[in-house]
């Protein structure tokens, strides 16, 4: 059951992410290589974090990659996973160990296209903060208990504020 609660947990958090961030790659889609509206680099002194707007270059079409591969992995992420619970709980372990391969080709997935990605942003934020995403989606597994989930809500948190529109 604690393991449910996690899965729960896990998956409120990772589909609430990307779901909010794709739904904005929705709406922005600029095109590549356009500089951002005046409005988004906040001006000096005015009291806005480091990073606190949008990303500039190709942010995009990065980010609308980046958040596109993120929604797809994660939906296969939390499909495979439940199966791998379930097929545990019935005591099914080939079907577990199945789930469990496709849940991780899920993540590796995730990581390259972040990693894709991070290589190909002009922003050179965008850039650090796709690689970190890759890093810590690497981190993830199978065990649900492991997932640190600040973490990754901190690092998703970035990303929206890096990809909002302007």
């Amino acid at each position: 059951m604690r393991r449910l609660l996690a899965l729960t947990a896990a998956v409120a958090l990772l589909s609430s992410g990307v779901a909010c961030s794709a739904e904005r790659s929705g709406s922005d889609a600029d095109p590549a290589g356009s500089p951002p509206p005046a409005a988004a680099t906040p001006a000096a002194g005015s009291g806005a974090p480091a990073g606190g707007g949008p990303a500039g270059g190709n942010a995009g079409a990065v980010c609308a990659a980046a958040q596109q591969a993120g929604s797809t992995a994660v939906r296969t992420y939390v499909a495979e996973l439940g199966r791998m619970i379930g097929a545990v709980g019935e005591n099914d372990s080939a079907t577990a160990e199945t789930a469990r391969k496709r849940a991780e080709a899920a993540l590796t997935g995730w990581r390259a296209a972040l990693r894709e990605q991070s290589g190909q942003a002009t922003d050179p934020q965008l850039r650090t903060l796709l690689a970190d995403l890759a890093s810590e989606v690497g981190t993830l597994g199978t065990d649900v208990d492991a997932i640190d989930e600040e973490e990754l809500e901190g690092l998703q948190q970035r990303l929206d504020q890096l990809c909002a529109a302007g």
